[in-house]
């Protein structure tokens, strides 16, 4: 982490820029995974009670021999969990799957908006950041209408949101909105699942350029631009590959080339529809 760039969080945490993710990873595949991501250099992993993979992360920390001060572990609340009591329990559950005393970051999955009852799930969240369970806590997938009611009925502003984010959805409105309120920005599907956007030629003629791969050079627009990432793979290969960014920088023209790839084009669902 010493030689990673890091976001400070409004929380007082500061977090590694560049982190593993394990969406979609079976749980018997995950402490793998996340062996190779540790030895590769990685120290933030995101899980979710949603990806039921939680005991594999927790597996993987057991056996890593790394202090636990120096990992940065983030969990989600599932989203049949919504409600002051029930987020309390399903965090006791999360916690306890990933045998930890503590998470540095505790995040509402989904706003569900049609359930109206994440500001009851907030409200939990503050106290599990007061007792000290959550080192931090904040949400994903929230739009600026759920955020200001948060802001409104509650007393914690998140301390990050993580979203859908990537060249074909760069969420300008959102992201600037996180950033006035002091919110961090955390991509979800940073590479928008690769193909398409990986072969793009304003892409792959930047990676030529550079002398970098694809993934390589979405991930340090990302970087550049101040987002939280956590671009995932099973492949200890390619583990290795989306960490080995820290050698160079996109020039400012190239970062603008990579931006207008904009569509406004999600792969994920749209959280205010999203409702399961």
């Amino acid at each position: 982490m010493a030689d990673q760039p890091t976001v400070r969080l409004n929380s007082g945490p500061s977090m590694p820029q560049l982190g593993f993710g394990v969406f979609q990873v079976p749980n018997d595949e995950t402490a793998a995974a996340v062996s190779a991501a540790f030895e590769a250099g990685y120290r933030a992993i995101d899980t979710a009670a949603m990806y039921r993979n939680e005991q594999g992360v927790g597996k993987a920390i057991a056996d890593s021999g790394i202090a636990r001060d120096e990992l940065f572990i983030t969990t989600k609340l599932d989203n049949d969990a919504h409600g002051h009591d029930e987020a309390l329990r399903a965090f006791e559950a999360s916690r306890a799957r990933l045998g930890l005393e503590y998470v540095d970051l505790f995040l509402i999955h989904w706003p569900l908006p049609a359930k109206d009852r994440y500001v009851q799930t907030w409200q939990a969240f503050e106290t599990l950041q007061r007792d000290g369970r959550a080192r931090s806590v904040g949400v994903s997938n929230f739009q600026p209408e759920h955020l200001q009611r948060l802001f409104d009925e509650t007393e914690l502003v998140p301390a990050l949101n993580q979203i859908e984010l990537h060249p074909y959805l760069t969420q300008d409105v959102l992201r600037g909105f996180d950033a006035q309120h002091g919110i961090a920005t955390e991509a979800w599907s940073p590479l928008a699942q690769g193909g398409e956007l990986l072969s793009e030629q304003t892409v792959t003629s930047l990676a030529e350029k550079y002398g970098k791969t694809p993934a390589q050079i979405v991930i340090r627009w990302h970087l550049q631009l101040g987002n939280v990432v956590i671009p995932k793979s099973v492949t200890p290969a390619r583990i290795k590959e989306n960490i080995d960014v820290f050698d160079f920088e996109l020039a400012d023209d190239d970062l603008t080339s990579m931006s207008e790839l904009n569509r406004d084009e999600r792969t994920g669902p749209d959280p205010d529809t999203f409702n399961p």
